[in-house]
């Protein structure tokens, strides 16, 4: 499984594409991948749903890996506007560290379950 900070380092790579309070469009830019984060198979993407509910804060969540998007609705009570933005551009801020914090805490449980 690829590492939590492998996951970290590729978020240069990821543009927010549309965001409204509540739901944000995310997506990869770069087409050249390491081979440890490649996109997932489609027996893999069915998993996302079961992942996503683990997930506080995040509603739903719906890939397109043909597009190299993801849509995600969440509570923006739980997971700040700002704090996309801010974790994407490596912005420190008190926003971003509550949602690397929530998906921190999501991978572990991820891993733990062996999902």
């Amino acid at each position: 499984m690829v590492g939590f900070e492998t996951l970290l380092a590729l978020l240069p790579k990821v543009r927010v594409v549309h965001h409204i309070p509540g739901r944000i469009r995310l997506k990869l830019v770069d087409l050249e991948l390491p081979s440890a984060a490649r996109l997932p198979e489609r027996g893999a993407l069915r998993k996302v749903d079961d992942i996503a509910a683990r997930i506080p804060g995040v509603r739903s969540l719906r890939l397109n890996p043909l597009a190299r998007s993801c849509a995600v609705e969440y509570d923006p009570r739980i997971i700040p506007e700002q704090a996309w933005g801010d974790l994407l551009a490596g912005t420190r801020s008190p926003a971003a560290r509550i949602l690397e914090d929530i998906l921190l805490d999501s991978y572990r449980e991820i891993v733990d379950a062996q999902l």
